[in-house]
């Protein structure tokens, strides 16, 4: 597994295709709700699994979001990988908390990495969340 941060054209082609399959396809979020303007201000990570791609993310400041692997790929460390990748950019880069909103149904996925929930659960994209931080 490589977690790397996408900087050519493809590498962007490659994560816009994962976040579409997953939330677009799959979750049938709207793609004016998935791609909201944010990903030429944010840090674009993809995973590859010998030259495939198979997980994305974004660090937007510190917020992590848009969290994707595809569903044949799920549960292998996919998305701890981009975790870590995440999270060890985020300390080169002096950012010191990490904020996400998990879906519902992930919450323990992301307890099991050591974020913490706060306050209620909410409604992103007619999908239940929480909020949930990390100190690094």
């Amino acid at each position: 597994m490589q977690v790397i941060v996408a900087t050519t054209q493809k590498e962007f082609v490659e994560h816009v295709l994962i976040r579409g399959q997953v939330f677009i396809i799959e979750q049938q979020i709207d793609w004016a709700i998935e791609f909201d303007g944010l990903d030429d201000q944010c840090v674009l990570f993809n995973a590859y699994l010998d030259d495939t791609i198979v997980g994305a993310a974004r660090l937007y400041k510190n917020k992590v979001g848009r969290v994707a692997t595809l569903k044949e790929h799920r549960n292998k460390g996919v998305g701890k990988a981009l975790m870590d990748a995440i999270e060890a950019y985020a300390k080169d880069h002096g950012i010191a908390k990490l904020t996400l909103n998990a879906q519902l149904y992930v919450k323990d996925f992301y307890l099991h990495l050591g974020y913490v929930p706060e306050g209620e659960i909410f409604q992103e994209a007619d999908i239940d969340h929480v909020k949930m931080t990390k100190e690094l």
